[in-house]
């Protein structure tokens, strides 16, 4: 028989939070049926993005995670072209670049005039150092949320890394102290 605090563990994974009706049976395909399966489903790999340099010194081929200033977006003239958002600090410019994207949601997550952390590859094209679809993108003030090695987990079809990886945080707050 099992211990009464270990209950939580043993429920569907749907009964976490955020999880809905189409999430879960990705999760169970992924994992398990159950919470504790999802504290089994371990990272193959870390993302680290501590190196934080000012636009200047960021390097192509390498993750960065750096405080820029939004200075001006240019929206696609015609489909199939990237949107690009120019961001910088004292030190030099940064392109961000995103395919088909919303520019409601860029001008939403990117307002002019605002400083944001972004963290991503950097890679340069022609003279011009750019990240494209940024990992994260915060306002300053949300850095503290941004994890320094971020965990890297198994997929399948329907999942993204970062809806697994608030699936398996929800679970680690149903684990008792043992």
């Amino acid at each position: 028989m099992r211990p009464e605090n270990l209950f939580p563990l043993f429920a569907d994974v749907g009964s976490l939070p955020g999880i809905g009706t189409r999430m879960a049976p990705a999760l169970q395909r992924l994992a398990g049926p159950h919470v504790v399966d999802l504290l089994w489903h371990l990272p193959s790999g870390a993302i680290d993005r501590r190196w934080a340099p000012c636009v200047g010194d960021a390097e192509p081929g390498r993750v960065a995670t750096l405080i820029v200033h939004v200075h001006r977006h240019d929206p696609p003239r015609r489909a199939g072209l990237p949107y690009k958002v120019t961001c910088g600090d004292e030190t030099g410019f940064l392109t961000l670049v995103f395919f088909n994207a919303k520019s409601d949601y860029l001008a939403r997550v990117l307002p002019l005039g605002e400083t944001r952390v972004v963290s991503g590859a950097i890679d340069r094209y022609g003279a011009e150092l750019q990240m494209v679809h940024p990992d994260h993108i915060v306002a300053e003030r949300d850095r503290q949320g941004l994890l320094h090695l971020e965990p890297v987990y198994p997929l399948t079809a329907g999942l993204t890394g970062k809806a697994v990886a608030k699936a398996v945080a929800a679970a680690l707050d149903r684990a008792p102290d043992l």
